[in-house]
């Protein structure tokens, strides 16, 4: 084994136990102190996670170039850092409590989720890794929507197993995006049996999907959303939990988009991927410590 094996190895190990020694820290932590012990996490986690908190200035430059100062950008990469401390000291702590769940999560524009359901075939919710999305999950499970999540699987699969376990408590099916003929037979299954999808499309696709415009520049974007709603006839709803200032939730549901024909199937597929890209980054504008920084989202470029 090779000295980067080795260190990313290592690298595993301590992120696996450090997971499990906050999860047994959270257990015994009074309600009260619980935000105060993620500001800890999330201090410690700004000072020694430079490699993530370079990529996150790095992406925030792309997206905003001079539209932001120094100290603006400063103050989102802070934030951001401290949403996804918060976000995963909830999602341990709540994961067996679905009625503090509901009481901490309040739902908007849930007429437009119940409308395109009665149509009786299924719902893609489309989103971005954005704000405490595993809480949106929870939180449509424990109202008893039949939900599941397209999830690429973590590179530690003792971690993995941590969070599977958690989404299977509250009641989340996990759809694998590998293989990939078996997540589109699982998804489209999930579809035909009215279930709700959620499908994340903010991160850098490679070569397989469609290059879209993002933050003014190209970005390649997974297709599947609109894909499947061709080939099932879903409905493709745009979905986002928002942090209020209190660190209650809010998730709110968007009109059903209508697909726009173009002048053939793969028009079609890129027509709306980037209107549904358009929407997603309205959210990121607005609310821009919800989204996670510390990817590289344009690192596909068009040859």
């Amino acid at each position: 084994m090779d000295l980067k094996k080795i260190k990313k190895s290592f690298s595993r190990l301590i992120g696996w136990l450090g997971l499990h020694i906050c999860s047994l820290i959270i257990k015994i932590t009074p309600a009260r102190f619980l935000y105060r012990f993620a500001k800890m996490i999330s201090s410690l986690a700004y000072s020694f996670a430079k490699k993530q908190k370079n990529i996150a200035f790095d992406s925030l430059r792309t997206a905003f170039g001079q539209e932001k100062s120094k100290a603006e950008l400063d103050g989102i990469v802070r934030l951001c850092f401290d949403y996804i401390a918060k976000s995963a000291v909830e999602l341990m702590f709540l994961m067996d409590k679905p009625q503090l769940l509901k009481d901490r999560v309040d739902i908007i524009g849930r007429d437009n989720l119940d409308k395109a359901l009665s149509r009786k075939k299924g719902v893609i919710l489309v989103s971005a890794h954005f704000g405490n999305f595993p809480l949106l999950l929870g939180r449509l499970a424990v109202e008893g929507y039949k939900t599941a999540g397209i999830m690429r699987p973590m590179r530690d699969s003792r971690v993995e197993k941590v969070f599977l376990e958690k989404r299977e408590k509250f009641g989340v099916k996990t759809i694998y995006s590998q293989p990939r003929n078996l997540c589109v037979n699982n998804t489209i299954l999930s579809l035909r049996n009215n279930e709700l999808v959620f499908i994340p499309i903010d991160q850098n696709f490679g070569t397989a999907g469609v290059f879209v415009n993002f933050f003014g520049r190209k970005a390649a974007t997974a297709t599947g959303p609109v894909i499947f709603a061709q080939r099932t006839d879903a409905a493709l709803i745009p979905c986002f939990i928002l942090r209020q200032k209190d660190d209650r939730h809010k998730i709110v549901f968007e009109p059903a988009l209508d697909l726009q024909e173009g002048g053939d199937s793969q028009e079609t597929v890129l027509i709306n991927i980037q209107k549904l890209t358009d929407i997603i980054e309205t959210y990121i504008r607005k609310y821009p410590a919800e989204w996670g920084w510390i990817h590289r989202r344009w690192k596909s470029q068009p040859s």
